[in-house]
């Protein structure tokens, strides 16, 4: 059985239970959700030595890290080593969306190495496989299509990205209502190419009810994706957006009933003010089904920093009710990113998440930022970078102008809080 239909009997499963521990929360809490599938748990059957993590309402926001190869960079060692820092730098999921070299090979030694849910999305791998053979992804079968997708299954993949809303419907409302940038997702524009061309609808969304049994029998956490997200913000929240999420709204429904887990992925790049309409209207569409977003980029003129405009968007996001936030780092739109950028991502994306979940009284997050203000007051100094996202950089940055003193070398004798406990005599309160 899968972890929805096991929720749905009353039963807390070892995946459960530990995502409760994980958490600080009743493992009540975490079945309830996910029987209701406010809550997903990836975890493949076939995924050994797995740490799963809970998605979903009431948990704490979670991230995810991309790695993977290219058709001009497909180095093994090097994702391997972007794999390691992810982890080490605290991402709670991994995809992998190697579209160069040895595709199956890359996934599988990633699968084989990474304790954490894993994510990929077949429809790169059989695009570029009937490139390679035929010479156009047109030329692709659908039973090419799943084949690869039960191929991922079979060899442990937690989550999958479908993009099973990207319908002739959608690209009607595309053709019709133009865009600045019109499909920027990769899967997306395989798939729309592979529709057009054929003159046939999505295999994804009309042979919908042979992916949903693929995924139950391996428990593969479907999650539903964007190919229609808007690429830039003149783009953000049109009509061929919302016919997809429309769409999911749907699919996510049937997914349940099948006693597969779902999530929806969304945008993308948003203004600011959109941003809250965006979260709230998956929520009500596709009945509180993990929100998954991508940034959202709240800006498309910081090329080079776009880890800082992901977060921006992502804090917000997350705040008002998304649950998964998909790094994005300085190289994107640029280059493929390298070791550097997946910690300055993850990082990035870490604060989004625990500034969110400040917000919404996550157990644990508030209480940490209490800690750290206790050990500001106290000037203690190994204490805030034990309590930093990134002890090493704390520390690294403390000590570049270091002083003889117990204050940093911003403020030196005049430090206020030195001068108010001197004035005052009032002492850092107790952690």
């Amino acid at each position: 059985m899968t972890q929805l239909e096991l929720a749905r009997k009353g039963i807390i499963s070892p995946q459960m239970a530990q995502v409760a521990r994980e958490e600080g929360v009743a493992a009540e809490l975490v079945r309830e959700g996910v029987a209701n599938g406010t809550i997903v748990i990836p975890a493949n059957t076939n995924h050994t030595g797995l740490t799963p993590r809970g998605i979903g309402q009431g948990l704490k926001t979670k991230i995810n890290a991309n790695i993977g190869t290219s058709s001009d960079f497909a180095s093994l060692d090097t994702e391997l080593e972007k794999l390691r820092i992810a982890i080490e730098y605290g991402a709670d999921t991994i995809m992998d969306l190697s579209t160069g070299g040895d595709i199956p090979a890359t996934r599988r030694t990633i699968m084989g190495t990474c304790p954490l849910p894993l994510g990929t999305v077949p429809i790169y791998e059989v695009g570029i496989d009937t490139i390679a053979r035929y010479g156009a992804i047109v030329k692709m079968t659908v039973d090419d299509l799943f084949a690869t997708i039960e191929e991922h299954a079979r060899d442990g993949v937690d989550f999958m990205t479908v993009h099973c809303g990207v319908t002739q419907a959608a690209i009607t409302r595309l053709k019709t209502n133009r865009r600045v940038a019109d499909v920027v997702s990769r899967g997306g524009a395989f798939l729309m190419g592979w529709m057009l061309y054929n003159e046939r609808e999505n295999p994804l969304y009309e042979q919908y009810d042979r992916l949903l049994a693929l995924a139950r029998e391996y428990d593969v956490t479907l999650s539903l994706g964007d190919g229609m997200r808007p690429g830039c913000l003149a783009d953000a929240t049109d009509p061929a957006q919302v016919e997809e999420l429309l769409t999911l709204g749907g699919l996510v429904q049937r997914a349940r009933e099948a006693g597969v887990q779902v999530m929806v992925e969304g945008p993308g790049h948003l203004p600011l003010n959109q941003i809250e309409t965006n979260v709230r209207l998956e929520k009500t569409v596709c009945k509180g089904a993990p929100f998954y977003v991508l940034g959202p980029l709240v800006t498309d003129v910081a090329a080079g920093y776009d880890h800082i405009t992901g977060a921006i968007g992502g804090a917000i996001a997350a705040a008002v009710g998304a649950d998964f936030l998909c790094y994005v780092t300085p190289a994107e739109h640029l280059s493929l990113p390298d070791p550097d950028d997946v910690k300055l991502g993850v990082i990035a994306s870490r604060i989004a998440a625990h500034a969110a979940d400040i917000v919404k009284g996550v157990k644990g997050a508030a209480e940490w930022d209490r800690r750290m203000a206790v050990a500001r007051k106290r000037l203690d100094w190994a204490r805030q970078a034990e309590l930093s996202m990134d002890p090493e950089r704390s520390r690294l940055v403390h000590q570049k102008h270091a002083t003889a003193g117990e204050t940093c070398s911003m403020c030196g004798q005049f430090c206020a809080m030195a001068l108010t406990e001197k004035y005052l005599g009032i002492s850092a309160p107790r952690c």
